[in-house]
């Protein structure tokens, strides 16, 4: 295949539960250079799945300068690709200090059931014994699979997220947002967001604004100070200031199953997408209005 001179490269982080991998694509959305590194989880407890921020972001720049480095070797010019995409496994809970950059605990992955105890304590009392509750406004049961959770089991056992929360220094997101704080600068320049996709997972974020629910933030007791803000999955988060793709811009940011569900051309109501991963997952377009009690019937 040839390379047109000036032709407009576009990269991608994927930040999965497995693996790390960073793709460019070329303007007819062929792969141009891609590579990819296992990325360790760690199992401290029965039914407890964690992994080191540290890792994620250490494999993450790894990938990228080695998928750059590919992508000159192959005869293309790196200065024409205009910016990166990010996706990642959704819910991961990663909560770090501001001032110091430094993770305050290990990743808590989405499949990590540390939770169950506290999901049923929260069902059971301020939820008066209805799991789906929260349901109207997030569009999700309380579960121990979703960001709100996590957060809330490390503000009442891991005293560096109690002090950093005493101090108003703790930042909360999930991968998305490690990744993009540290890209854009981190201490000095870090830009704290996420997307609508990954927000949509957390518990905290109401389905109809598109923004932190104050009611569902009372009601897990999280300060507010902690959270990103809140964008669309396509717009300029910041630019990068490390890696080889510094001075671009992160465009675009969507959590992994959302991203696949866009991939496979799933833009109609009705349509849908199950993809076969660390997880089976599906997923089903059902158009813009909210719909908190929908079923897919068999």
């Amino acid at each position: 295949m040839g390379r047109p001179d000036g032709e407009s490269l576009i990269a991608t982080l994927d930040a999965g539960t497995s693996s790390i991998r960073c793709m460019i694509f070329g303007s007819q959305r062929q792969v141009l250079a891609m590579h990819q590194l296992e990325i360790r989880r760690i199992y401290p407890e029965p039914s407890w799945v964690e992994q080191d921020p540290r890792d994620i972001m250490a494999k993450s720049i790894e990938c990228i300068n080695k998928a750059v480095d590919d992508l000159i070797f192959a005869g293309y010019g790196a200065e024409n690709i205009k910016g990166l995409g990010i996706t990642n496994q959704r819910e991961t809970t990663v909560v770090w200090d501001k001032r110091t950059g430094e993770p305050l605990y290990n990743a808590i992955l989405w499949l990590d059931n540390r939770t169950a105890d506290l999901s049923a304590t929260l069902i059971a009392g301020k939820g008066k014994g209805q799991a789906d509750c929260l349901q109207a406004a997030c569009g999700l049961p309380i579960h121990p699979y979703f960001s709100a959770l996590k957060l809330r089991w490390m503000m009442d056992n891991v005293p560096a997220v109690k002090e950093s929360i005493n101090t108003q220094s703790c930042l909360f997101g999930t991968v998305d947002s490690w990744i993009l704080w540290n890209l854009t600068g981190g201490v000095a320049h870090g830009v704290h967001k996420t997307d609508v996709t990954n927000a949509s997972r957390s518990m905290l974020m109401n389905l109809k604004t598109l923004q932190w629910d104050d009611k569902l933030i009372d009601f897990f007791g999280i300060p507010k100070t902690v959270l990103p803000q809140i964008c669309s999955s396509s717009e300029i988060y910041g630019d990068i200031r490390v890696s080889h793709l510094a001075g671009r811009p992160v465009a675009g940011i969507l959590g992994d199953q959302m991203a696949a569900l866009v991939g496979h051309g799933c833009m109609k109501p009705g349509t849908a997408k199950n993809t076969y991963g660390t997880g089976c997952f599906l997923l089903a377009n059902i158009g813009e209005e909210v719909h908190p009690k929908f079923r897919i019937s068999s």
